[in-house]
């Protein structure tokens, strides 16, 4: 491992650290108080994410650069290109970051639904827990095992829509302010 890749991993570490602690705050003071609906729709939500983002992180692992080339004229291309140049780390963030955050806050929100159904027998609800979470479980496996299917047959129009998005981004707005900023700082030093 090299010194970037060990950079690289810290910062995982630590992003994931975070996000795990923001999301299991959030999990464990707003999930138990949902209603068996929005319960459902956080699960799907966060499943939804989750495979969108393993989606996203199988198609740059799986695209050349090259293949890129024919949509040199087209917006999200740059992006493209730069996301295919560090594809470890898009699979990294997409697959485990956010997927493994996902399938936490899914399963979170699986609690929240057993949890509000208020089951009063102690076995019946250890029955219905395990086939919450196995269905939960067994609809994100599914719906990964589809999606990764897909991303391998169009990793090219997938990498090009994740570049559109990605400039189109707040983030990616306020990078490129950033750097305007720089610009001008170093050529105002280079002028006196």
């Amino acid at each position: 491992m090299n010194k970037n890749s060990t950079k690289w991993a810290f910062k995982v570490f630590v992003l994931s650290i975070s996000l795990s602690i923001i999301f299991s705050l959030f999990s464990q003071s707003l999930l138990p108080s949902l209603s068996p609906f929005f319960s459902i729709f956080v699960i799907v939500f966060f499943v939804f994410v989750s495979v969108i983002f393993d989606m996203i992180a199988v198609a740059f692992t799986s695209i050349n650069k090259e293949q890129l080339d024919k949509y040199k004229n087209e917006n999200g291309y740059v992006m493209a290109v730069k996301l295919c140049e560090r594809a470890d780390k898009v699979a990294s963030f997409g697959g485990d970051v956010v997927g493994d955050i996902c399938g936490i806050l899914s399963g979170a929100g699986g609690v929240s639904l057993v949890v509000n159904m208020n089951i009063q027998d102690a076995n019946l609800n250890l029955l219905v827990t395990c086939l919450v979470s196995s269905l939960i479980a067994g609809i994100t496996i599914f719906c990964k095992a589809i999606m990764k299917t897909y991303a391998l047959q169009n990793c090219e129009q997938i990498a090009i829509v994740t570049g559109v998005y990605l400039e189109a981004s707040f983030f990616n707005r306020m990078r490129k302010k950033r750097q305007e900023k720089k610009l001008k700082r170093k050529k105002k030093k280079e002028g006196k």
